[in-house]
């Protein structure tokens, strides 16, 4: 077929030599069988610890998300101090530290503190010498029923129940949405306007009431 018109000219490129460049993944099951292998004996080094390290309950930042509750990355020196750790008891006891984040509400740092009592009455510590265990130091009898922990150490419970189904009231089926939608946006429009109106109005009533002698 011959070239017609003002298009591009063919100029296909049929040498490029691709095979050249063509990435394999052949070693992919052999790449996650020693993944699998390293998480194996990094458990069996760290065990009867837990394989992951406890974490504080905090706000996802900015307005958007800030009513969404998420897993941080470590505890205050606040939280840590109320609960009764130091800051190297608490990193040898499988707690996050974060010397960066700052509690700004006491609600959100008495919930961490409750958090940090109730993973310490669920710790089980081994002592350094079993012949003198030193005070804090679990017995011997809760040691042997000690087992490694795997997945999110006390991951957060999700407190929302959803509403069960039931028939519409009057009240409901009257009430129009739109309108009330309308009224609120009329309220924020003209509140400026009408506060200044109430204003002027009272100023003038003042003015106009008759002095006492």
């Amino acid at each position: 077929m011959a070239i017609r018109h003002n298009n591009v000219i063919p100029n296909n490129h049929f040498h490029k030599q691709w095979q050249k460049r063509v990435k394999t993944w052949f070693n992919q099951p052999a790449r996650k069988f020693r993944r699998h292998a390293n998480r194996v004996q990094k458990a069996k080094a760290v065990a009867p610890r837990p394989l992951k390290k406890l974490r504080p309950m905090v706000r996802c930042p900015t307005f958007k998300y800030n009513t969404k509750v998420r897993l941080g990355r470590g505890f205050t020196a606040d939280e840590i101090k109320a609960a009764g750790f130091s800051k190297r008891e608490a990193v040898a006891a499988g707690i996050c530290v974060d010397t960066r984040r700052r509690n700004k509400a006491t609600e959100a740092l008495q919930q961490n503190i409750q958090r940090l009592t109730e993973y310490k009455s669920k710790l089980i510590m081994f002592p350094i010498n079993a012949a003198k265990p030193k005070k804090g130091d679990s017995s011997a009898e809760e040691i042997k029923m000690a087992t490694q922990f795997s997945g999110v150490v006390m991951p957060l419970q999700d407190s929302w129940v959803p509403e069960k189904a039931r028939a519409i009231t009057a009240e409901e089926k009257k009430h129009s949405v739109f309108q009330a939608m309308r009224v609120a946006r009329s309220h924020a429009k003209l509140w400026g306007v009408r506060a200044k109106r109430k204003k002027e109005a009272d100023d003038a009533a003042a003015q106009a009431k008759p002095k006492k002698k």
